[in-house]
């Protein structure tokens, strides 16, 4: 008795983890990345309405001469939509 309590406990255990593992894969893939005015939103402390080199952060921190278009060092609203999207790796 005491041992179909045990294995029950672990295989039902083992179900959960599965389930929730999947869930959270399948709700990481659906997810969009953020727009140009949630960026803005997120990451312009202070809150000037364009992105310096020092508040950004990531893929625009790496690329920011490339989107800094007018080359005056920031990244307005019109630049960060005309931006090209970082490339996402590839899963092996």
């Amino acid at each position: 008795m005491k041992k179909n309590v045990i294995h029950n406990t672990l295989a039902l255990s083992i179900f959960m983890l599965m389930t929730a593992t999947v869930s959270f894969a399948q709700e990481k893939k659906g997810q969009e990345p953020p727009s140009a005015t949630e960026i803005l939103k997120q990451m312009d402390k202070d809150e000037d309405g364009k992105l310096s080199k020092e508040e950004v952060k990531g893929p625009l921190k790496n690329d920011f001469s490339k989107i800094d278009t007018d080359e005056d060092g920031y990244l307005s609203l019109d630049e960060l939509k005309k931006a090209p999207k970082p490339q996402r790796r590839k899963k092996q």
